[in-house]
């Protein structure tokens, strides 16, 4: 299970962003008119089940649009025009018993979103003893029916393919089914990512690193794939923000520094004053574009504003992560699209890549330069001075830590040959041992099926040299994200 991530500190006030989730789920039951007149209590009898779904769906997001049982093609095209009015992101269809295809294509071809169809029984079985011991083969028919889920799923199957439709679905119980109920919480879950990266602002400062090829994206493609927003910033904006920081907010930001790091004695006051007069002008940044994640780089070409700005940007950006707003450096927008994807699965996301490989141990050490996701650190993130930021322009404070010691998962953004765009994923175990002590985040990663066996493996799907790293084995939810984004997934381990 994936572990919640706590706000970084009480004191910090919260920039509005666009963090939380809108997403509206529709759902709607499906029955046949005919056998309401002949079967008494069948249809109250499935309507109550439909209610026990929908107050399910609630315990998971409150936000639930309820067309009821569609039994008619009328009632279809009603519950097709309700879902688009209502503009819900999916659809759950929930089969209480036979139904025609034809009382279910309307509402799906209508509402255009994803479908997710619940083949779910009432019960483990039916009591065949009790059953048989009826004496009224009408009630014993009704009885049959309200058991009968399972019989129409082969023709609403055949009519989504044949019509083009991709849909998917959960074969189960509708009680006491908890591995059921688990896969059904994990398409919520994903659903609700999709929304928030549908509309995430994400923000652009700078420009690319130079001759850092696999970083290039084709921004269109990221639009096309997740939607949302990608706001080009320059620099200076930022510079100019950081001169109307007034002295109190960066003595207030000092004392924030202090509370969520730990600050190490040889940093230079200069140095901790101008990341703090930095950080609070990322937040002014962050509110006026509303963003929900950031991408940023700039080589410096001898401006001092702008060179104090972006050297001074670590521990800022570092509070943005750990707050829901990811920041990935070098310019790699796919990873920053990554990070946000694990964060808004509540499971962090930290810029990384390898860093060395460890053959005595059989771990792969990962990490990065810049920004952490200290939200997900284990024990309190260090805050170190660095005469040189290695491979860049200037010199400041920058943080050290390592990923929580337990499962992590690793997601990338990978651009293909052709420009579409898939999920790499693979999990492994965060493991206690020494680290590279150079002001870095970075973590010792074990894999079950082995650090060089994973190093070929995963370099042979073509990802970029970054990746984003999470707290949890969240596989399964970021493969039904995929299928609701209509994008490949592939897991490595």
């Amino acid at each position: 299970m994936t572990n919640p991530i706590t706000p970084v500190s009480a004191k910090q006030s919260l920039l509005p962003n666009n963090s939380k989730s809108s997403l509206k789920i529709g759902l709607f039951g499906i029955g046949l008119d005919t056998y309401w007149p002949q079967f008494e209590g069948l249809k109250a009898r499935l309507e109550g089940y439909l209610g026990r779904v929908e107050e399910k769906l609630k315990s998971f997001h409150p936000e639930i649009v309820n067309a009821g049982l569609v039994d008619t093609t009328d009632k279809a095209f009603a519950a097709g025009r309700l879902f688009k009015t209502e503009d819900v992101d999916v659809i759950f269809l929930y089969v209480t018993t036979y139904a025609l295809s034809s009382t279910v294509l309307p509402v799906v071809q209508r509402a255009k979103v994803p479908v997710v169809i619940l083949n779910l029984s009432p019960e483990a079985a039916i009591d065949y003893t009790a059953f048989n011991a009826m004496t009224d083969r009408t009630k014993m028919t009704g009885e049959w029916l309200s058991y009968c889920s399972a019989c129409p799923v082969p023709e609403i199957a055949n009519v989504f393919n044949r019509v083009g439709i991709k849909f998917h679905q959960i074969t189960g119980m509708l009680h006491n089914d908890p591995e059921c109920w688990a896969e059904i919480g994990e398409w919520v879950e994903a659903a609700k990512v999709a929304n928030k990266m549908f509309y995430n602002r994400m923000g652009c400062m700078g420009h690319y690193y130079s001759g850092m090829l696999d970083i290039y994206a084709d921004l269109t493609q990221q639009y096309a794939h997740f939607g949302g927003h990608i706001e080009l910033m320059e620099v200076e904006e930022l510079a100019c923000l950081r001169k109307q920081v007034t002295p109190q907010e960066m003595n207030n930001r000092l004392q924030l520094f202090e509370e969520t790091f730990d600050v190490q004695s040889d940093c230079s006051r200069d140095e901790l004053e101008k990341a703090a007069v930095t950080s609070v002008a990322l937040d002014k940044l962050v509110e006026i574009h509303q963003l929900g994640s950031m991408a940023y780089y700039y080589k410096g070409t001898g401006n001092t504003d702008n060179e104090e700005a972006i050297s001074s940007i670590i521990l800022g950006n570092s509070l943005l992560t750990a707050r829901g707003i990811p920041v990935a450096g070098e310019y790699e927008i796919k990873n920053a699209q990554a990070m946000k994807i694990m964060d808004s699965f509540g499971a962090g996301g930290s810029f990384t890549e390898y860093y060395a490989m460890d053959f005595n141990d059989d771990v792969v050490l990962m990490g990065h330069d810049g920004p952490g996701h200290i939200a997900i650190a284990e024990g309190k993130t260090k805050v170190r001075p660095l005469g040189v930021y290695h491979g860049k322009v200037g010199k400041g404070v920058s943080v050290e830590m390592s990923v929580k010691n337990g499962p992590v998962t690793l997601l990338s953004v990978v651009e293909q040959k052709g420009g579409t765009l898939m999920l790499l994923v693979a999990e492994a175990e965060a493991v206690p041992g020494p680290i590279l002590q150079i002001g870095n985040t970075n973590s010792r990663y074990k894999f079950p099926l082995g650090a060089r066996n994973f190093v070929n493996k995963w370099n042979s799907y073509g990802p970029a040299h970054h990746c984003a790293i999470g707290i949890g084995h969240i596989s399964s939810k970021i493969e039904k994200l995929g299928q609701l984004l209509n994008m490949d997934v592939v897991k490595v381990c």
